[in-house]
């Protein structure tokens, strides 16, 4: 067997579908690689990966677009042919075995509002004198 490890960010909300009496959730990763090109530039590649998690309970609340998780799975190549333009193509599945969330699209938005928010003068702690100790 093969097993493939990733580390990436959801494309788009998990989409819930029953196959056979089991649920199965789909959704894409995106997983960027950077690195410097021959001439020194530094570039970045995304490649997707669409996975597909078998009967893990009910996880679509937590599987948002932009949350970042840890997949392990199998992987699986299928060839393809454009609909639009009829050229041939292939994409890589996974079918996931092990999925961890490494953030919630909720914490992410409350810590840039956070930072976003600037801190009155006036609430700002001003340090004691060392000789003014209140003990």
């Amino acid at each position: 067997m093969i097993k493939l490890q990733f580390i990436g960010h959801l494309g788009r909300d998990v989409v819930k579908k029953e196959v056979n009496g089991t649920t199965v959730y789909n959704f894409p990763v995106a997983v960027n690689e950077r690195f410097k090109n021959a001439q020194g530039i530094l570039e970045e590649r995304t490649t997707w990966v669409d996975c597909a998690l078998w009967d893990k309970g009910n996880v679509a609340p937590y599987l948002l677009q932009g949350v970042m998780v840890y997949v392990e799975g199998a992987p699986k190549v299928e060839a393809y042919v454009s609909t639009t333009t009829g050229a041939m193509g292939c994409a890589l599945r996974v079918r996931v075995f092990s999925l961890q969330l490494l953030s919630r699209k909720e914490e992410e938005k409350r810590k840039a509002t956070v930072a976003e928010v600037p801190v009155p003068e006036a609430e700002l702690v001003q340090e004691q004198p060392a000789d003014d100790l209140p003990f």
